[in-house]
This record gives structure tokens, sequence and C-alpha cells, in this order.
């Protein structure tokens, strides 16, 4: 494959001339497209995952990643060079020996399409690991769920530009909007947010997140290990999310439009 354009160096969005057709007329137009770029993860020379992503915030992309996989806490990098290719960006993260050797011992190294949650792992257990339990008395009212839904919109330049790009953010007990990040993938936005968390040391147990996709078993399982009591998605869970957020102490709730929602698991933590 030939590819014209470097695409290590692209920005988040470009724009794009189409045919326009309207009926039986042909128009010429212009849009905006979201753009997606293999990123690889390097820890300490060793590349770990090629993922597809929008290349923006991918200092707060490798943390998250880091975090939710169990490779390296957001104290034990010592250092993050992005560095962009012609044909792609490596994220190069300094690692202590110790994470170096747990990660040898998993012994990948990954493709993931874009959004890929599985990345490509060899065994079923490191797929479907046991949840960790969330450990947070918070509660949280409707009235917040219906805030944090209303302003997510407003947080997502990129998705309104494409129509083509999902967002994930952190909000407080109130609602309001933390951290915001956008990204290709579904996965991908949320380990941006909790990479941003991690960074900034903000506790996830205080407050919840709010996804624009369905809520997938690996959202779940990377909430819990943010110590996020609350996941909230705009569209329905799969079966194996609501019983991985059952089992890990999360209140799961799916089809959060307006003011509804369902709330599939621990509904003890949502008040009115």
């Amino acid at each position: 494959m030939s590819l014209d354009k470097p695409i290590g160096y692209a920005p988040p969005l470009a724009a794009h001339d189409i045919a326009r057709l309207e009926g039986d007329l042909t128009n010429d137009g212009r849009v905006t497209l979201a753009t997606e770029v293999p990123v690889a993860l390097v820890y300490n020379g060793r590349t770990h995952v090629v993922m597809m992503c929008t290349p923006n915030d991918l200092e707060d992309f490798a943390i998250g990643f880091s975090l939710t996989e169990g490779i390296a806490v957001a104290t034990e990098v010592g250092r993050i060079d992005v560095v962009r290719y012609s044909q792609g960006i490596e994220v190069q993260l300094e690692i202590p020996s110790t994470a170096a050797e747990r990660l040898t011992d998993r012994g990948r190294s990954l493709v993931g399409r874009t959004g890929c949650g599985l990345c490509g792992v060899e065994a079923i257990t490191d797929a479907l690991r046991e949840p960790v339990l969330v450990q947070s008395p918070a509660v949280f009212s409707r009235a917040a769920l219906w805030r944090a839904g209303a302003a997510l919109g407003d947080g997502q330049p990129l998705n309104n530009e494409t129509n083509a790009i999902h967002a994930a953010a952190f909000a407080n007990a109130s609602g309001d909007l933390q951290i915001v990040r956008e990204d290709v993938g579904r996965h991908n936005a949320v380990d941006k947010v909790i990479g941003a968390m991690a960074r900034a040391a903000v506790d996830g147990s205080a407050g919840f997140l709010i996804v624009t996709s369905r809520a997938s078993y690996e959202l779940i399982q990377k909430a819990a290990v943010a110590n996020v009591p609350l996941l909230a998605a705009v569209s329905r869970p799969t079966a194996l999310a609501v019983q991985i957020a059952d089992a890990a102490g999360i209140s799961l709730v799916g089809l959060l439009r307006g003011k509804t929602a369902n709330v599939y698991t621990h509904p003890e933590r949502v008040h009115a």
C-alpha cells in the first residue's frame, strides 16, 4: 500500500472533497473527516501494542492504557516521548524493570484495529480478567446524570465536525464534566480520560464516567481499575458488561438520553 501523505503528522481532523448526490443532481462539496493513525506504545524500547487512534492527547492515552492494562501506574512512568514518523506515531515510555518484566512475561506484540478492546490478547483469561472491586461510598442524583449527559455534546469539538468520533468524560458528583477526551475508538477515549485523571491525581471514586458508545465489558473493567463507581452510556450495555459491573460494584447506566436512563446494576447509587 502506498500512502501519499505522512500519516504520523496528520492533525485530528482533515478536509476532503466529495461529490454530493441529491436526487438526480451531483454537486461538489467539502467535508471534515476524523483522522485515525497507527499509534505504537513502546515500553523501554519494545513495542507492546499498535492501536488506531485519533492523534491527540496521546500522553493521556499511554498512561491510561498502561494503568487499565495493568502494565504500570502513572507514578512509575519515568518518561513519555511522542515521536512522529511518516507512517505513524510512537509513544515511548520508560518504566521500571519490574514492570517491564511483567510485560515481557505476557509475551505479546499486538495490533489493535480501530477501538479494539482485546488488542490481540493471547488467552481467554487475559480478556476476561477478574474485575477489581470498586471501593466508594459515592451516590449520585438523577440530576447529576442529566447534567453530564446534556453537557457532553459541547465537549466534543472533533465529533461535532465529523460525526465519527467517540467521547468519554469524567464528571464530579454534581454532574459537572471535569475531563473530556475524544477518539475514534471508544476504549481509547476512556483510556485517555483515565490517563488524564491519573496524571492530575483525580480521585475516581468521587465521580463517574460517561461515554457516547455502548457499554462494553472492557469499559467496565477500565472503570473498575480507576475505582470509578458509576459508568453511564448513551447506548445499551452488553449482557457481559452488566455481569461484570455487578461483580465490580459499579452502577451501570445505559440509554442515557435527555432525562431518561436505565440502571442495570447497583441502582442504590442513584437517587432522586
